[in-house]
């Protein structure tokens, strides 16, 4: 299979297309005024899906088989109490009607908050089913709707033909619709038959694309990176640090200020040149940034642990990751990679990232996004990574890797101490 930018852009649009529909439907159905949140085109591998899916929470999801233009399955997870939300409005009238005592057969609820949900679930498969065929021009038929409930990975997977194994890379559309008064969160799952979506590319791509193991192997390679920074951070700081890539987004470039928090954050920016260029941006909240200044510096610090000795122990972090992550890319593309001097932020979650969005919207409308996540043992450091290389560039980066340096070649980091003058 092979797949290009025009193609995840078709995907794209495909997801927000179908959760407009969706947030359209489940107004009218429930009389509640909705709007579309954050939506994201993921690839995870089976295994990541499976853990999320088995997280320990309870799960309530609707599944239908598709037919036609896509094949395979479509299904909605919701949090059992998110779902329960949902249903709150158009159970109400029923429950008032029919219970008359606190007795109330507590079976026949559950059949009928069953039957709600799936009532909720189809409407919404079939916003999603019929947003991408909108956008695809085709007709895609979608079957009876099945209820799935637990608490591990197994109901929802087991007996579905397409679902990914533990090392494939599959496609996960995410998205959150808003409330009024809440946000209801839920998964959305595409399963789609191997042969299906093969054709499907063939029919959407605009340029020769990228083999879909490479984008695998884009996947592998970040995570060589990742390692190497955290063995650099944690030889830096004396804090030993882990890090986990949980998934690769595409997302439209205006949709990354909507995946920050709200709230006061510390970053550290770069730009990297080489092959592939793009940005790199590391986001602290204000606790973990304090918690790295305190184990870098060795002696008391202003306050808000921001003075210039606070801002130089970050940045120097900063640069140590940049240099762990990016020389990691470098090695397994046999290239070079140069990043710049790093910028300190200081600011409101979205304003952090607007200078990224706006060197990137130039040229480009789409962007890779790695969800990594940075956990210090036993410190409240946590850190998220955004690593958006340029589009272009990636795919010449991604058209070139040979898939069998990724675990061969070492990601051994280079790097430069910051000048304190």
């Amino acid at each position: 299979m092979k797949l290009d930018v025009s193609v995840l852009g078709t995907f794209y649009r495909m997801a927000r297309e179908g959760a407009g529909l969706a947030a359209g439907r489940l107004t009218h159905m429930t009389g509640v005024e909705t709007r579309v949140g954050v939506t994201k085109l993921n690839f995870m591998r089976g295994r990541e899906i499976r853990r999320e899916l088995a997280d320990g929470s309870a799960l309530v999801g609707v599944r239908v088989e598709l037919a036609g233009a896509i094949d395979g399955h479509s299904m909605v997870v919701f949090d059992r109490d998110d779902a329960g939300r949902i249903v709150e409005g158009l159970l109400s009238e029923a429950m008032t009607d029919g219970a008359t005592d606190t007795d109330a057969d507590t079976d026949a609820f559950d059949r009928m908050s069953q039957s709600a949900v799936t009532e909720v679930g189809q409407v919404m498969n079939s916003g999603f089913v019929d947003g991408w065929a909108d956008v695809l021009e085709s007709v895609i038929d979608v079957s009876t709707p099945a209820f799935v409930e637990g608490d591990s990975a197994e109901p929802f997977l087991d007996d579905l033909e397409n679902a990914p194994a533990a090392d494939d890379l599959a496609l996960l559309f995410q998205s959150r619709i808003e409330t009024v008064d809440a946000e209801i969160e839920f998964d959305h799952y595409l399963f789609p038959d191997r042969e299906s979506m093969a054709a499907l590319l063939d029919r959407l791509r605009t340029s020769e694309g990228i083999d879909y193991d490479k984008l695998d192997g884009f996947d592998r390679m970040a995570e060589r990176g990742a390692e190497e920074m955290a063995d650099t951070a944690t030889k830096l700081t004396g804090i030993e640090t882990s890090i986990e890539i949980r998934r690769l987004n595409f997302v439209s470039l205006e949709a990354i200020p909507q995946q920050v928090p709200d709230e006061t954050l510390v970053g550290i920016a770069f730009e990297f040149d080489g092959v592939p260029s793009g940005y790199l941006l590391f986001l602290f909240d204000e606790a973990s940034a304090h918690e790295i200044v305190d184990a870098m510096v060795p002696m008391d610090v202003d306050d808000d642990g921001f003075d210039e000795m606070g801002r130089s122990a970050i940045m120097e972090l900063g640069n140590i990751m940049a240099s762990g992550f990016l020389d990691g890319w470098a090695n397994v593309l046999d290239t070079t990679i140069d990043h710049s001097t790093p910028e300190f932020v200081h600011d409101i979650g979205t304003a952090a990232v607007d200078p990224v969005v706006v060197g990137l919207g130039a040229n480009q409308e789409y962007a890779f996004v790695f969800d990594t996540h940075v956990v210090a043992d036993e410190h409240a450091f946590d850190c998220e990574v955004y690593a958006i290389p340029d589009e272009s560039d990636l795919e010449r980066a991604l058209n070139d890797l040979e898939v069998d340096r990724i675990e061969e070649t070492p990601t051994t980091a280079q790097f430069q101490e910051l000048d304190q003058s």
